[in-house]
């Protein structure tokens, strides 16, 4: 969806929760007159227990309401506005405030089929009524996979997005309910209801693309074979919050998941800057906790983002927040990172439209990129013809307003992003046991070269933001900044 880097896109074990944690002693806490309930980051040096931490925090005038005690990590709630000079000291590395640190979900347009279209009959190979719409999935030779390998119920995705309906007839026999969970505040909810959506139909779509029933009804996912595990991020105001997306990669380390679909972005900026004093908590954090996943034996995959970016030549963030004072960054270094994209560990995914050319919208860049996948793009290149909603990617669909389930399209990184996702977990029920890294290098190994354009790519001549804001120049030889490796190909993983 547009834009979904700058407005994404995009729950922790029971051991590992200290909800309500109140340790008392030795520091005494300092009067002061309350501010508004905030929540903060506070750190631990890496490699030491959360201990001390936890003293200041109860000493500081805070709660804590998470305690990520495997990777030294504590979410806290506090009124006092001292607290993060309070706070520091023996024992605390960090400590970050999150207030104004969401990025907010921009879901996009939903352009709906009708009922009737959905309930239509096909001569199709997978008996599914809407796979002859479904143009992405013989791109990437998901029938010819479907023969060989369809996934296995062993493998669990973990979607970190804004929930999934446990309604939806595609979708309700494909959820881990046991392994899902809402971490909105940074806390893990099981309840059934706090993982359904509430405002957004963007985590059902995605989870349609990955692991979508053959049923003969609506669509096919790339694995449907495969579990999905619904891991809400997306509070009901549409943010994403960093203690949420935090929460998400421990509670799917933590609960036998093999992989995680990220579409959005942590930080309300385009950048995470880690030389930066505020934003530098949350990289450690979360790097802190994407490292752990992957000792777990997650892969976690991540959208490369719609702002038409590249990532390897970061010079100027015009993304400012979208939720405070615009500001324009200048004069960045290579310190700041797409994250969780260009988290090391992190598959990181193009898009392509249905000529296979990169959609006017992604993200790219030379040595970012691993591979690239089906995301649609709506607005065609041929002079003359406009945007047609069947250029984008079908998938499932909860319509927020009416709480129905239905199917529809949608185009983004977001939508490539669950293709290598779905390609991937069926490379890993073909070759059980593959390590995050051999996992993520099949991906690439078996993903279909694609070579640069020549000059300046132009790819959307006809969009209303001008006839070069689109403008892209790819670099890199068989490996490149605009596909990575290639295009993602089912078949091959699995074959």
């Amino acid at each position: 969806m547009k834009n979904l880097r700058r407005k994404t896109l995009a729950a922790a074990s029971a051991v590992s929760l200290g909800v309500g944690l109140a340790v008392t002693g030795g520091l005494v806490p300092a009067a002061s007159a309350a501010g508004p309930d905030t929540t903060y980051l506070v750190l631990a040096p890496q490699g030491a227990t959360t201990d001390k931490a936890a003293a200041r925090v109860a000493a500081a005038g805070g709660t804590v309401v998470a305690g990520y005690h495997q990777i030294g990590v504590l979410v806290v709630r506090s009124t006092n506005p001292d607290f993060t000079s309070r706070v520091a000291g023996a024992g605390v590395e960090s400590v970050a405030s999150t207030a104004g640190l969401g990025t907010l979900l921009d879901q996009g347009e939903t352009v709906e089929v009708s009922a009737a279209t959905a309930a239509a009959a096909t001569a199709d190979p997978t008996a599914e009524p809407l796979f002859g719409q479904q143009w992405d999935m013989p791109m990437i030779d998901v029938p010819q996979a479907h023969a060989v390998n369809a996934g296995s119920a062993d493998v669990v995705v973990g979607v970190l997005d804004s929930g999934i309906s446990s309604s939806h007839p595609d979708l309700a026999t494909q959820i881990a309910k046991d392994k899902s969970a809402s971490c909105i505040g940074g806390v893990a909810d099981t309840d059934e209801a706090a993982w359904n959506p509430t405002v957004s139909d963007h985590g059902t779509h995605v989870a349609g693309t990955i692991a979508a029933a053959v049923n003969g009804v609506g669509v096919t996912g790339v694995a449907p074979g495969v579990k999905v595990a619904a891991v809400k991020v997306v509070n009901d105001d549409l943010y994403i919050y960093p203690e949420a997306a935090l929460c998400g990669f421990m509670w799917a380390a933590d609960h036998g998941m093999q992989l995680t679909n990220n579409s959005y972005f942590i930080d309300p900026w385009e950048l995470n800057c880690r030389n930066d004093a505020r934003q530098r908590p949350v990289w450690q954090a979360v790097q802190r906790a994407i490292r752990y996943s992957n000792s777990k034996g997650v892969l976690n995959v991540a959208s490369a983002g719609n702002s038409n970016f590249d990532l390897a030549h970061k010079i100027t963030d015009i993304h400012s927040p979208n939720n405070d004072t615009p500001e324009i960054r200048e004069n960045l270094t290579n310190a700041c990172l797409d994250l969780p994209a260009e988290a090391p560990g992190v598959v990181t995914v193009s898009a392509v439209g249905r000529t296979g050319e990169k959609s006017f919208y992604s993200s790219y860049g030379q040595g970012v990129i691993d591979v690239t996948a089906p995301g649609g793009d709506t607005r065609y290149r041929t002079q003359g013809a406009g945007p047609t909603s069947t250029d984008g990617i079908l998938s499932t669909t909860w319509n927020p307003a009416t709480k129905i389930n239905g199917w529809g399209y949608k185009q983004g990184t977001s939508m490539s992003g669950p293709h290598a996702t779905g390609v991937a977990a069926l490379a890993l029920s073909a070759h059980p046991g593959l390590a995050p890294g051999a996992l993520a290098a099949l991906l690439e190994r078996t993903a279909e070269a694609q070579s640069c354009p020549d000059g300046v790519y132009n790819p959307a001549p006809l969009h209303p933001a001008g006839p070069n804001a689109y403008d892209a120049t790819c670099s890199g030889g068989e490996r490149n900044g605009f596909y990575g490796a290639g295009m993602v190909n089912a078949y091959n993983a699995v074959k």
